[in-house]
């Protein structure tokens, strides 16, 4: 969804409450948008069309208990995949194993009410800032939604970030969530930093939210959380129950973004 910066921050955030993240965004003017490439690499339905044949080949694989990356090499190879492409189909990839595991843990928002949801951090953030950015966004297998950017060691506010927490506190209030937990990574720089945005945030609306940092979120998401909101692969193959949030917000609030599905044929 392509907005002007200015139009975005009040589409999402209340007149009397955007001042604080108004500022931030004036020293901060960075987005987490498209690649100069992404357009030739996932524009055209030529390229779109190699893309589901190859996630369809590393199903066939995945689902025969081929390694990941040996997988994704076979499936680039034969359909010339560039890297970011390659990316992008391990992503939306998963084996039928993996397909049926994740369907069978995850809860609806009816069973969000009242309960203590932890939202693993960085995960949520980057995806909903890409895809309020207008950058490529892929629905997995399995129904999540994926990127192609990453924390690569440190966390860099952007302007959708404010847009993007909005969008959390509506969900929050919507479901009529008890308490969420943000998680996120300990060692990742500017992690302090983020942990205390949504502090400030979550007090100045009154949302019962906090937030934590962790050496190795991943594990703990897996092992501490009843219900957890992530699109990381490794997580929701070992969490208890998970909760698709970008699926939810793309229906709920009709957002116009560049999404590429992945199916079965």
């Amino acid at each position: 969804m392509c907005i002007s910066d200015v139009n975005l921050i009040k589409l999402c955030l209340p007149e009397r409450k955007s001042k604080l993240f108004i500022l931030h965004l004036s020293m901060n003017n960075r987005n987490r948008g498209k690649n100069t490439s992404d357009d030739s690499l996932f524009g055209s339905q030529k390229q779109i069309d190699l893309l589901r044949m190859a996630v369809e080949d590393m199903h066939y694989l995945l689902s025969r208990e081929y390694p990941e990356k040996a997988s994704s090499e076979l499936a680039g190879n034969r359909y010339r995949l560039k890297t970011r492409q390659i990316q992008a189909i391990r992503g939306a990839s998963a084996s039928q194993q993996q397909m049926l595991n994740r369907k069978s843990k995850q809860v609806t928002a009816e069973d969000l009410k009242g309960k203590t949801i932890h939202i693993d951090g960085f995960n949520v953030l980057i995806v909903l800032e890409s895809l309020l950015s207008g950058a490529y966004i892929f629905e997995g297998l399995d129904g999540c939604f994926r990127d192609l950017s990453g924390v690569h060691g440190t966390y860099k506010r952007v302007n959708q970030t404010p847009p993007a927490l909005q969008l959390v506190a509506t969900f929050f209030q919507q479901c009529g969530i008890g308490k969420l937990c943000w998680i996120f990574d300990r060692p990742v720089s500017n992690s302090g930093r983020i942990c205390q945005l949504i502090s400030e945030f979550a007090k100045e609306r009154e949302l019962q939210w906090e937030t934590s940092l962790e050496f190795n979120p991943d594990q703990f998401l897996a092992e501490h959380g009843e219900i957890i909101i992530s699109s990381d692969a490794w997580i929701l193959d070992h969490c208890k129950r998970w909760f698709n949030l970008i699926r939810y917000m793309v229906d709920k609030e009709n957002l116009n973004a560049h999404i590429i599905q992945f199916s079965l044929a």
